[in-house]
């Protein structure tokens, strides 16, 4: 299992404050709620808080809410495979003694949000006792507000809430964390010129630590100098920095090539927080593209584009 770098966190005072609530929280066993936009570290805060518990040497189990209904469903669950007849444990039962995180939790579907509240509810029943971790890139009081999350699971899994604050609105985070980064991936042989943290600090971080990351991996990896300046920094070029890959631990199941389209696009949508010009940016398709799909799926019946705004 990876251990949690805090310093990647940064040195904000909202930063801090998060990280304080981490360590109260994680010598509990309550539910923790983690909202922040894509990328800016909630999984790997819930990792820290499960790290930092009691339960640190039982199970930690990661849930994508974001993906197909049915697979998340079998997921936290359980299901029986067809062929052999033999039961698969859910993450819930797999977990028992540790820790469950259900990211994007607000991509569950409405139907197994009233069902999940009422097993949750029921664990102790089956002397399951567990932690459990959610992450969301959405307000979900305000979606509960809006009838597009359940009120009951809502309270059932935010009686601790943290709120990770976007890396562009941190400055000197994110030139120290910059800086940190660079000299992890160069070993210590480079460092970050003024011209090229002009241009680090200028930019717009949609994937916040994750795509800072990316970037710099990939601007170590391909400069000859020793100092990084703008053209060493390769903010611009088309980079694969993959939107799967904070939450994802299995990746996708064999589907259909229409249902696959369906779950990249809504889960464009869900670590772009719904903002419908940047997912096509990241799907490489037009606003209009993108919106005709919307609309398809809305027709189809699909809750989570029904309910989008």
């Amino acid at each position: 299992m990876e251990t949690v770098n805090l310093e990647l966190f940064g040195k904000d005072v909202k930063v801090l404050k998060a990280l304080s609530t981490a360590k109260n929280v994680s010598v509990t066993k309550a539910p923790v709620l983690i909202s922040g936009e894509a990328g800016v570290g909630k999984r790997t805060l819930g990792l820290f808080i499960h790290q930092s518990s009691s339960r640190s040497e039982g199970p930690l189990i990661n849930v994508d809410c974001s993906l197909d209904a049915k697979e998340v469903e079998n997921q936290i669950l359980g299901y029986r495979d067809q062929e052999t007849g033999k039961f698969h444990k859910g993450a819930l039962e797999s977990a028992n003694g540790g820790t469950v995180i259900f990211s994007n939790v607000d991509g569950l579907e409405d139907s197994f949000q009233k069902r999940l509240h009422s097993i949750l509810n029921e664990l102790s029943d089956y002397d399951i006792d567990l932690r459990i971790i959610s992450t969301t890139t959405k307000n979900l009081s305000k979606l509960v507000g809006s009838g597009r999350f359940y009120r009951g699971l809502f309270t059932a899994i935010s009686s601790n809430s943290i709120n990770l604050t976007p890396l562009r609105e941190r400055i000197s985070d994110l030139q120290m964390i910059s800086s940190h980064l660079v000299n992890i991936c160069s070993e210590g042989q480079k460092v970050i010129g003024q011209d090229g943290m002009s241009k680090i600090c200028s930019h717009y971080w949609t994937h916040n630590i994750q795509e800072l990351k990316a970037i710099i991996e990939a601007s170590v990896e391909k400069s000859e100098v020793d100092c990084l300046e703008a053209n060493d920094i390769l903010i611009g070029e088309r980079r694969a920095v993959s939107m799967m890959a904070e939450d994802d631990s299995e990746g996708i199941r064999l589907m259909s090539l229409k249902d696959a389209e369906k779950l990249l696009i809504k889960k464009a949508l869900v670590h772009t927080s719904e903002n419908r010009t940047q997912a096509a940016k990241i799907l490489g398709v037009s606003i209009r593209t993108l919106r005709n799909k919307i609309n398809e799926y809305r027709q189809d019946g699909s809750a989570f584009f029904v309910n989008l705004r």
